[in-house]
């Protein structure tokens, strides 16, 4: 089942996600949202190269610029999503840095599966 495999491949890319999130952000202060953008960036091309070699199908609709660039755009909007719901928990909610983290990322988990499923990759 893709979306089992996509869990796996997710939560590999969650932990470099989270990982570069607790180091910067949470241990040496970075301000947080930027640590985010750059976290889920680097998250977004592991999750790719992963997905690519264990979940979906590359190279089938579109070249692998194509499916890059379309991954990083979907990506784009999971990364507002975050960084939204990331802000508004942290600033207005006053919930704690990590804990706001990780309910942003399993948010945004089902967002970029199911869009990449239907708009990038074959079923």
């Amino acid at each position: 089942m893709p979306v089992v495999r996509y869990f796996f491949v997710g939560g590999t890319a969650a932990v470099v996600d989270l990982g570069i999130f607790f180091v910067f952000a949470k241990v040496l202060g970075f301000q947080y949202l930027w640590v985010a953008a750059i976290g889920f960036i680097i998250a977004t091309l592991v999750n790719y190269i992963l997905s690519i070699r264990h979940v979906f199908k590359s190279g089938i609709r579109f070249t692998r610029k194509q499916e890059m660039l379309y991954v990083y755009t979907i990506s784009t909007l999971g990364l507002a999503l975050n960084q939204a719901i990331l802000f508004a928990m942290v600033e207005g909610l006053r919930v704690e840095l990590m804990l706001s983290k990780l309910t942003a990322n399993g948010c945004v988990f089902f967002w970029n599966y199911l869009a990449r499923r239907h708009w990038v990759f074959t079923r």
